[in-house]
């Protein structure tokens, strides 16, 4: 008998199942989950783990009871070999993150970490160079604070918070302003910069060193994890392509 799908009048039958897929775009996200499962296939969990993962997914789901669970596992049309699996999938993802790359994570870390940093600082910005000098030179000789002349002359949103921005990670900067910022001391403000149509000025107001805690590990083993997903998908459309 032929497997099919039934969605109010519809009849969709398998051989239909991928050529939907693929004018819905989701050919991709099948691809990642199938590589995923070949990944965590010899990943063990104990008994006491797949009952912990168990209640945390049906915690998760809001489903409280045994009838809810039925009802939710014919709505997704799984059998109850399939609901181990989809229970305890995150479990084996988490598993076989640890197992591929925490010995890696710190050398990882350091290789990251001028990315990773945070700042707080103070931004001016205006499109005409000489009120940027003059604004400079008020900062400077102290006429007014920086906070006071942001909120009045700067031309960004930043004017709202009297120029106050962060913390924020150094890797989500211009890089233009990351060279000024990384170039001041807490305190310091650089002279005006022009970055695209803005001419900038900066003031550093605190450096905060990443940390590699519990956290930031599990950012960058996600990091690795999507990294390693990412040229797997590369490597079998190469391959498709070559063996086409």
């Amino acid at each position: 008998m032929t497997e099919a799908i039934y969605i109010g009048n519809r009849t969709i039958a398998a051989s239909e199942v991928v050529p939907l897929l693929a004018s819905y775009q989701m050919l991709p996200q099948l691809q990642r989950e199938l590589i995923i499962d070949e990944a965590i296939a010899l990943v063990e969990c104990t008994p006491e783990e797949v009952a912990q993962a168990q209640q945390h997914f049906f915690t998760e789901k809001q489903l409280t009871n045994e009838a809810e669970v039925q009802a939710w596992m014919t709505y997704q049309g799984l059998s109850a070999s399939q609901l181990e699996a989809v229970t305890t999938r995150r479990l084996k993802i988490e598993k076989f993150k640890q197992a591929t790359w925490s010995h890696k994570l710190e050398s990882y870390f350091f290789q990251c970490k001028t990315k990773l940093d945070k700042v707080i600082y103070s931004l001016l910005r205006t499109q005409d160079v000489g009120i940027a000098q003059e604004l400079y030179f008020r900062i400077q000789d102290k006429e007014k604070s920086f906070a006071e002349v942001a909120r009045e002359f700067s031309l960004g949103p930043e004017a709202q918070t009297g120029g106050l921005v962060g913390p924020i990670e150094l890797n989500a900067l211009h890089p233009a302003m990351v060279q000024m910022l990384s170039s001041i001391q807490p305190g310091q403000v650089s002279p005006p910069t022009r970055i695209a149509e803005w001419f900038v000025i900066l003031r550093l107001e605190k450096f905060i060193p990443a940390q590699l805690d519990e956290p930031m590990k599990a950012r960058l083993l996600n990091e690795l994890f999507e990294a390693w997903l990412q040229e797997q998908q590369k490597k079998i459309i190469s391959d498709s392509q070559t063996s086409s």
